[in-house]
């Protein structure tokens, strides 16, 4: 099979493409034949060393397929079946080994290329208005990055909750993409902080949803109401440096949280309900999937160029 392999930690070029044995299924495993992988940041700080990461290695983690081999062990799952997973390591493959227990059914009816594109970033939105900070009619928020892949999801769901978002966008384009998701107010990363004290004549918004992190963090801490949350769950400009945690006392009591999806799929079930719930909303038209670009497999390297320069809007994916 065909997959991309990290030999040493770098920059784009890093990423090279070449043939490998195809896998075997391990007890409690399942060996998918990809139709899609997803390319996100974090595939970007395990590549530069931002996480560790033992070398070599297959990046990638999210994608969805179909099922061609079982494990010994594995119910629940037969070959043939359309599966879909967001922490499978090794994904940037033409086959994928992915443990039973981390594999979601794919509806008949939803695209496997559209799975693939929002198990990661769609469960992310979920967990973010429904759990870490949940949404309810009225809530002012703030969406950074707005036009990307987890911005446009997490705007409809903020606004299929009744909240009100505040959307920052880089260019005109990317703010048509915000303000078509629902988005109430779309500026400038200059601008929002001025907007949230107008929405909210003066008081600051209940939650800020910052995937962004070191060029909007302060801003950011300082958009909110007393005992708001700042609720940092990425790091596309950079990662937050070191701060006093008295900041969040002087801001007016406020909650500071970095999220990630891992402890928020703590368990199946909880998996199979944001998973189910994302995929229903794709099946059903209620919740729009922009795919920005995809990729062939020998692309890897320019998909992450793209995506660390924010040249792109929506979801990428490689396709194998």
């Amino acid at each position: 099979m065909r997959a991309i392999v990290v030999s040493e930690l770098g920059g784009p070029e890093v990423l090279a493409a070449g043939e490998h044995p195809d896998p075997e299924p391990g007890p409690g495993e399942i060996i998918v034949e990809a139709a899609a992988a997803g390319v996100n940041f974090i595939d970007i700080y395990r590549r530069s060393g931002v996480y560790a990461q033992p070398l070599p290695y297959v990046p990638g983690h999210e994608g969805a397929g179909v099922v061609v081999a079982v494990g010994a062990g594995v119910t629940g799952v037969a070959v043939g079946d359309r599966v879909a997973w967001h922490d499978a390591p090794g994904s940037y493959a033409e086959r994928v080994v992915v443990p039973a227990a981390l594999a979601v059914p794919v509806p008949d009816d939803t695209d496997l290329i559209a799975a693939a594109a929002v198990m990661l970033q769609g469960m992310t939105a979920h967990y973010l208005c429904r759990s870490t900070f949940p949404v309810t009619e009225g809530t002012v928020t703030v969406v950074h990055a707005a036009a990307g892949g987890v911005g446009l999801l997490l705007t409809q769901m903020i606004k299929s909750l009744g909240g009100i978002v505040i959307a920052t966008t880089s260019s005109a384009p990317k703010a048509a993409l915000a303000e078509q998701a629902g988005a109430d107010y779309v500026v400038g990363y200059d601008e929002f902080g001025a907007t949230a004290r107008r929405v909210t004549d003066g008081r600051g918004v209940d939650v800020v949803y910052d995937g962004v992190g070191k060029s909007t963090f302060d801003a950011g801490l300082a958009a909110l109401r007393p005992r708001g949350m700042m609720v940092l769950f990425g790091g596309s400009s950079g990662q937050v440096p070191p701060f006093d945690p008295q900041r969040l006392n002087s801001g007016g009591s406020l909650f500071l949280t970095r999220p990630t999806l891992a402890h928020y799929t703590a368990d199946r079930g909880e998996l199979l309900w944001r998973a189910t719930d994302v995929l229903t909303a794709v099946a059903d038209g209620d919740l729009n999937v922009r795919i920005g670009v995809e990729y062939s497999l020998a692309h890897a390297p320019q998909a992450h160029a793209d995506l660390a320069a924010r040249r792109t809007t929506g979801k990428l994916l490689l396709i194998p």
